[in-house]
């Protein structure tokens, strides 16, 4: 290429920042529809391929596996080879899996095109939060966090809702052709707005496979302990918790070691980081328990039809849509992490609330609570993803962006598994869905005690970070 043509090219690829939040809230906004889009799916998968539940819910299952065990590696990866060369190979991953996803042939090339839906979706979520670093001013970044936060939460809303339209008009096939032509607009976003970047020069650069390898299985082996069986803990579990535990020490012992690691142990030295990623997990464990005790009490307790109990379910995200940007600038004006103990702060009045509220309330009873913790929990995502990112060294956005992610996916699984072993205990039922509703409600006040435990133990890390000026 001569001069003028590479002048030409740049010219042509102008970085915008609003064009760069556009492609970014796309990228974040395909990611979670393909989260949620899923779910509503699995009866008709079921039927159309003659299976079982516990078969087709592996269409589920290898999407957020591969997310989880590969997202710190991906987004190490992308701080290597750089980001946007990396994303726009997410995208495109991405974007070619739902196609193969709609036109599979059978369960198992279903599940082998999620798991590579997966993979574009890691590379998505790990590198939309690193490249807010570097194309935003830092006293915008809240505001970029939320809106990128309101775009997560509207795939999440709109993914049930849009499944549901798409499998009753087009067939099951629709819901994961969807995905194609907005992921399509969203490469060609992200190669006209995207900035470039080269990937970091400095003496510790290299691709760690060792310890890529061991966090992986470790990752894989706790997700699928957890997964595996739901409530029911059994030998495989067991087996599967001791064999993460174990890979995971072996992945500290060779990050200590290796040259150039895939996560540098010294960054959880840094009492900022490490106190986000642990609030962040105990925050996602408990938003797990809203998905899924809620449908029970509702359906159970408070005898709604299935339309009802989904327009119930779908005031949380629209609320955390509503909120996300309007908290992002609240973030950028008051600081993170003061915003952050306050979010913190409603969710515990929020868990206090459904671990209080009778049934004799009612529907109200049941959403009053959900507005509050939901609040909470827009304001707390937003001011923590722009306390970690804030003054990340640029050579580690991506693999800090992945921890971010890593923590939250890894509080999805724990809630799903440690919080239905609550409720299902407290409600003292060999099978929930033919228990009193009595048992139900007192089952949820029960998992929502449990809940603010948590949420205090997370304003407690909040609260020692603010007091000591981190």
């Amino acid at each position: 290429m001569n001069d003028g043509s590479a002048v030409a090219a740049v010219a042509q690829r102008t970085p915008s920042v609003k064009g760069t939040l556009a492609s970014l809230s796309l990228a974040m906004l395909l990611s979670s529809l393909g989260t949620s889009i899923a779910n509503v799916g699995l009866p008709s998968l079921a039927q159309a391929f003659s299976a079982s539940f516990q078969q087709v819910q592996w269409v589920v299952i290898a999407y957020l596996l591969v997310i989880t065990t590969l997202i710190v590696s991906v987004g190490r990866f992308g701080d290597l080879v750089g980001r946007r060369r990396l994303l726009l190979c997410g995208i495109a991953l991405f974007t070619l899996a739902s196609a193969c996803c709609a036109l599979a042939p059978n369960l198992g090339l279903l599940i082998a095109a999620r798991a590579l839906q997966g993979l574009g979706a890691a590379i998505m979520m790990a590198l939309t939060l690193a490249f807010v670093g570097e194309t935003v001013a830092k006293g915008k970044t809240g505001g970029a966090m939320g809106l990128l936060g309101t775009m997560s939460a509207i795939g999440t809303a709109l993914g049930p809702a849009l499944g549901g339209v798409l499998i009753g008009e087009f067939g099951w096939r629709s819901m994961f052709l969807i995905s194609v032509p907005l992921g399509m607009a969203t490469w060609l976003l992200a190669q006209r707005y995207l900035p470039d970047d080269r990937p970091a020069q400095s003496g510790r650069t290299g691709f760690d496979p060792a310890g890529t390898l061991l966090l992986a299985l470790s990752l894989a082996a706790y997700a699928l302990a957890m997964t595996l069986g739901r409530a029911h803990f059994g030998l495989p579990n067991i087996v599967l918790l001791l064999a993460a535990c174990l890979g995971l020490g072996l992945f500290v012992r060779v990050e200590s070691r290796v040259a150039a690691p895939l996560v540098r142990l010294a960054l959880f030295r840094d009492s900022r980081l490490s106190g986000s990623l642990a609030m962040s997990l105990l925050v996602t464990t408990v938003m797990m328990a809203t998905l899924l005790v809620g449908p029970f009490y509702l359906s159970q307790t408070l005898r709604l039809s299935a339309m009802e109990i989904g327009l119930v379910l779908s005031v949380g995200p629209l609320v955390a849509a509503l909120t996300g940007a309007p908290a992002g600038r609240i973030v950028d004006r008051c600081g993170a992490p003061g915003m952050t103990l306050a979010g913190l702060l409603g969710m515990a009045l929020g868990c206090l609330m459904l671990s209080l509220v009778p049934e004799s309330f009612g529907v109200g009873g049941y959403l009053a609570p959900m507005v509050v913790l939901t609040l909470g929990y827009a304001v707390f995502q937003t001011a923590n993803n722009t306390a970690v990112m804030l003054d990340v060294a640029p050579d580690q956005r991506g693999v800090v962006s992945g921890l971010l992610n890593l923590s939250r996916n890894l509080g999805l699984v724990t809630g799903a598994s440690a919080l239905s072993a609550v409720f299902a205990l407290a409600s003292r039922a060999v099978d929930i869905g033919t228990a009193h509703p009595q048992a139900i409600a007192s089952g949820l006040r029960t998992t929502f005690l449990v809940a603010l435990g948590l949420i205090v133990v997370a304003c407690l890390i909040a609260w020692r970070r603010q007091a000591n000026g981190r």
